[in-house]
Order: structure tokens, then sequence, then C-alpha cells
């Protein structure tokens, strides 16, 4: 199972504790945040498939398309920045849809984030496993 990142969570209160007790400006950047963009949603609140595709991620596939697994870009800057490599993208089925459709999971290996996205990267919402 994933967890929330956390240590991301950590690092950025200590980045504001550290900025006020040295006299600093605390800004976005020094305090980790990620761009207003990224909102939360809770593991229950996905649709099913949302579900499905966060299993098949963790037990490594198989998955139903080629291109899942694929390195993401984080082209639209929506993510917190990191470095190349970082984060990969995954499928999410859209009943119906007779093409990928525009649901994705990207997940980010270091602090085993995931987000979800129904909008085709417009928009991202961090998955919260705990509720």
């Amino acid at each position: 199972m994933r967890f929330p990142p956390r240590v991301a969570r950590i690092g950025a209160a200590a980045a504001v504790l550290s900025a006020l007790l040295t006299g600093g400006t605390v800004t976005a950047t020094t305090a980790g945040a990620a761009p207003a963009a990224v909102g939360d949603i809770c593991y229950s609140d996905l649709p099913s498939q949302a579900h499905h595709t966060l299993d098949l991620i963790e037990r490594g596939g198989p998955f139903p398309y080629a291109q899942d697994g694929a390195v993401f870009q984080n082209r639209e800057g929506i993510l917190p920045s990191r470095s190349g490599g970082y984060y990969h993208e995954y499928t999410v089925i859209t009943p119906g849809s007779t093409t990928r459709g525009a649901r994705r999971i990207v997940t980010g290996e270091e602090n085993q984030e995931d987000y979800y996205t129904a909008d085709h990267y417009a928009s991202f919402d961090l998955v919260d496993h705990g509720c």
C-alpha cells in the first residue's frame, strides 16, 4: 500500500520554522509548497477504475496500455518540480471511451505520492490513502 508523502510535509514545516527563527521570509519555494492547482482527494472518493490502476501499480502490472509507466514530464508545471524521471503516469480506464481517455494516476517514487487527474493534466489531486 502506498502512503501519502509525510516527509515532504515535515520538510516544508522545517523550512518555515527555520525561516521564522532566522528572520528570513517564507515563500512558496522556501516552504516547498506545491502549486495551488494541486488539491487533495480521499482514496475512497476516487473512481473504482483508479483503485484498480493503483493496485496494478503496486503489483507492477500488467498494464492495459504500452504507455503506462512512462516518464511524466510535468510540462504543465502543476506538480512540484522534481528531476527528470521522477514522475511516471498510468492510465485510469474511462468506461465507454474508445481511447485512453483523460484520467491518469501520476506517481512520484521518492515520497511515494500518487496524484489523480481527471482532465488530462489540467489539474491534479494528491491521493490521501488514509481516508
